[in-house]
């Protein structure tokens, strides 16, 4: 069973940035990035393939998302933070090739980081 662990959020003043990092315990060809507000439905950020990725057109004006294969790590860098980008940020992944953002899509989850936005 593979297995995802986030890290990097927290506390974060608006208008700041960060990078969200996860970890796979092994290799998984699709690799994304998901987020829950209260109250509001899981929403996809980004995924990552080897030659393909895409971002939510929520973010993409301030998003980047990486991979560093060498290490099954899957990085997403936010700027310009908002009170909007509150949320618990997941990783999912996938064996096979995904293409959307869709969470339904999506097998394996991590089990998510907290990011709270400040003014």
């Amino acid at each position: 069973q593979v297995q995802l662990t986030e890290s990097g959020g927290g506390s974060v003043q608006a208008g700041g940035s960060l990078t969200l990092s996860c970890v796979a315990s092994q290799y998984i060809y699709t690799m994304a990035s998901f987020r829950q507000s209260p109250g509001k439905e899981r929403e996809g950020v980004a995924f990552h393939q080897n030659r393909l990725q895409a971002l939510a057109d929520s973010v993409k004006r301030r998003a980047t998302t990486s991979r560093d294969n060498s290490k099954d790590t899957l990085y997403l860098h936010l700027t310009n933070l908002t009170a909007e980008d509150t949320a618990i940020y997941y990783c999912a992944g996938d064996h096979r090739v995904v293409n959307d953002l869709d969470s339904r899509s999506y097998k394996i989850w991590g089990q998510g980081t907290q990011v709270t936005v400040s003014s």
